[in-house]
């Protein structure tokens, strides 16, 4: 959604008209799940999909309609016959969808903040009233909250938050999944992930590239300043060039990093491991044959780095898909750490104790 909301600050900046479309709460099977998001403009151009098919073009003829009215509405759609994918196929769920005007005042604000805290990457939670009879709350009213349950945000603006509420926030570190409770829906935008990667070559640089379309922050170290220059990594938050042993130890690990150790050869990637293996990162990984991985341990346990901690590194790195090519590596990196991240830490192949 970052990508959308982007989208949303510049026509909020340029006061170009346009209605921002949110999926809400999902029931059943539909092309897309809850968070999705779509911008229309009043040209019917877009930005964003809320699945396409039928469903997408009724929201998008609605958006229209809507924004001479800058009033918020809550859509919803049954997915039976009268709203198929476009191929014919019928999905037999629910979809409820917000539809915002950015004229409205209130709605810009929040908007603001949303990409805000979006942009930021810490997290944050949505409140959005589905049922005002079930809940006693405004219809369509919203709350916005960031990774500490602060409200930072309304619609309307300057709406109690009420205590309930407030109290059955998801705390953001387990990576909840949308839910609804007593007619609100909570839509959690999750913390987003560091991927540290060391090692600019063809693996490292095919990752990054595919990385950062599934929504992490990609960070890129080489000791080679033309391996990580921006032209090689135009996507990277971060380039660091220097040594393994001068970098790493100063580079902030916390449980939200991921570390990728691609370097082009053995004693780099011992050396990368050594520095990352005891610093608390969410997942390290790296690559190699399991005689070379085998022959690293037996060093770095020489040189004083526990048991329990190589334990947990992901070696050979990658799910099982038979890898041939740099891309298929890359595909089953990248595989590896989405499970890793949405699954609370299990991996398809993998023991559960890593």
């Amino acid at each position: 959604m970052r990508e959308v909301l982007r989208e949303v600050q510049r026509s909020l900046d340029q006061q170009r008209p346009a209605v921002f479309c949110r999926l809400v709460e999902t029931r059943g099977s539909t092309p897309q799940k809850a968070g999705a998001a779509m911008l229309v403009y009043a040209d019917g151009s877009q930005a964003g999909t809320l699945g396409g098919g039928c469903v997408e073009a009724e929201v998008k003829r609605r958006a229209l309609a809507a924004l001479g009215a800058n009033d918020p509405q809550l859509l919803t759609f049954l997915l039976d016959h009268d709203y198929g994918w476009d191929d014919g196929l019928i999905c037999g769920g629910r979809m409820q969808i917000l539809v915002q005007p950015l004229g409205n005042g209130a709605v810009g604000a929040y908007l603001r903040r949303l990409g805000e805290l979006v942009e930021a990457g810490r997290g944050c939670c949505e409140a959005v009233v589905l049922d005002s009879e079930k809940s006693g709350l405004p219809p369509q009213a919203l709350w916005l909250f960031d990774e500490n349950k602060h409200c930072r945000a309304t619609v309307p603006e300057a709406l109690p938050v009420p205590s309930w509420l407030q109290a059955g926030l998801p705390d953001l570190a387990d990576r909840p999944r949308p839910a609804t409770q007593q007619g609100v829906a909570l839509l959690p935008t999750l913390p987003r992930c560091r991927l540290l990667i060391i090692g600019g070559g063809h693996v490292g640089k095919a990752v990054a590239d595919l990385a950062a379309d599934l929504d992490f922050d990609v960070w890129v170290v080489d000791d080679r300043a033309e391996y990580v220059a921006e032209s090689r990594f135009p996507r990277a938050e971060r380039r660091i060039a220097g040594r393994i042993a001068e970098v790493l130890p100063e580079l902030p690990v916390d449980h939200n990093t991921y570390c990728l150790i691609v370097t082009r050869g053995h004693h780099h990637d011992e050396e990368a491991l050594y520095y990352l293996a005891t610093r608390g990162a969410r997942y390290v990984g790296m690559i190699g044959s399991r005689r070379k991985i085998r022959l690293i341990f037996d060093d770095l346990r020489a040189a004083g780095i526990p048991q329990e901690a190589l334990d947990r590194v992901y070696a050979p790195v990658g799910i099982d898909i038979g890898s041939q090519t740099v891309a298929e590596i890359a595909v089953s990196i990248c595989a590896e750490l989405v499970a890793h991240r949405n699954r609370h830490g299990q991996v398809p192949g993998r023991h559960v104790s890593q």
